[in-house]
């Protein structure tokens, strides 16, 4: 059975509690740190954005098309579908000579409320740009295009049904998945994850393997190596795009830049790259709270990575975040469960 690894507090006592796993491991495929089950395979749904963005750039779609660190940047994103999001997106299309009907991710409002308000306020109905994953999907496109040039076939033609396994689109990006994090996908589990493409359960270890390649290039091939540190910095320039407004991830990274790059996923999953430290970090909450999974990498960012006294105190504020209600009064707080914290102090405390 998994750890407790937050805490819900109202007032002085503790409300609930989450339970998880973590993982951390080093690009040699060392494992540094373990709580709870992290052989157990889960699916790391859009955690892995970043490595399913590989191919946009060791193919060279991402020079031949312009992209830029914005797009580059949302293609590695979840985003809230604000107007800057549903532009890029649609700029990265017009690149590649086509519109948002190549896109098969499917539509939803924006998640961001004012972005969703001002839509329907606008008379405007919901596409494929703004569902969370289109960065990610026209980065898929981007690809395609380029793909179906080389060999001389109709664009669009070759585009239909890229979201299928077979296709050589989603071909080339599990490969570049399993490369990273070397898990055999023929023989792990796989579903169909929110946006069509295929997911495949993994486990944390090897999730964590993946991002540890990832921060330092190690284990991947030269172009892929290169493709990661490209990834890398164009989310460290534009770090808005891989989340949106009040996002964890979007904060994290404005803060820290180059040194963490993080990613949510569905489900309680989070991930994080510490380049400086050549680590990659993997973690689930068992009940899917997303949540408790920010508390956590949050705690895992306080502990490893070396900071000043304002980021000390900006990283504390997401790892204990103040519960409010409707009326702002703090309630209560949510905090990394002390065993969780006192494991990674010991594990770590040499470090800095």
């Amino acid at each position: 059975m998994n750890p407790v690894l937050v805490e819900a507090w109202r007032g002085q006592h503790v409300e609930s509690a989450h339970t998880g796993a973590v993982a951390i491991v080093d690009a040699g495929g060392k494992v540094v740190f373990s709580l709870g089950e992290i052989q157990r395979p889960i699916f790391p749904r859009s955690a892995v954005k970043v490595m399913q963005a590989l191919p946009l750039v060791t193919s060279g779609a991402a020079d031949a098309l312009a992209l830029s660190d914005e797009e580059l940047a949302i293609a590695c994103a979840s985003h809230t579908g604000e107007p800057r999001h549903v532009a890029t997106a649609s700029a990265m299309l017009a690149k590649a000579g086509v519109d948002v009907g190549s896109l098969e991710c499917g539509a939803h409002w924006p998640s961001n409320e004012p972005a969703a308000r001002a839509l329907s306020c606008d008379g405007g109905e919901p596409s494929a740009l703004h569902n969370n994953c289109s960065g990610k999907h026209a980065g898929f496109v981007c690809l395609g295009c380029i793909m179906a040039r080389s060999l001389g076939h109709d664009t669009r033609e070759y585009l239909r049904g890229y979201v299928g396994a077979d296709h050589p689109v989603m071909r080339e990006v599990g490969h570049a998945l399993q490369t990273a994090t070397g898990v055999d996908l023929a023989k792990a589990p796989v579903g169909t994850d929110g946006c069509s493409i295929p997911t495949y359960a993994m486990p944390l270890s090897s999730i964590a393997l993946g991002f540890a390649r990832i921060a330092t290039g190690q284990g991947l091939g030269p172009d892929q190596a290169q493709a990661a540190t490209r990834l890398r910095e164009a989310v460290a320039r534009a770090p808005f795009m891989t989340a949106g407004t009040g996002r964890f991830g979007t904060q994290v990274m404005e803060q820290f830049g180059l040194r963490v790059f993080c990613k949510s996923g569905a489900e309680g999953v989070f991930c994080a790259a510490l380049p400086e430290l050549g680590l990659g970090v993997a973690l689930k909450i068992d009940d899917g709270n997303s949540r408790g999974a920010q508390v956590v990498t949050a705690a895992v960012i306080e502990t490893l990575v070396p900071m000043d006294d304002a980021e000390r105190s900006f990283i504390g504020n997401l790892r204990a975040p103040l519960l409010k209600n409707w009326n702002g009064i703090a309630v209560g707080r949510l905090d990394a469960a002390p065993a969780l914290v006192k494991k990674l102090s010991l594990r770590f405390s040499k470090m800095h």
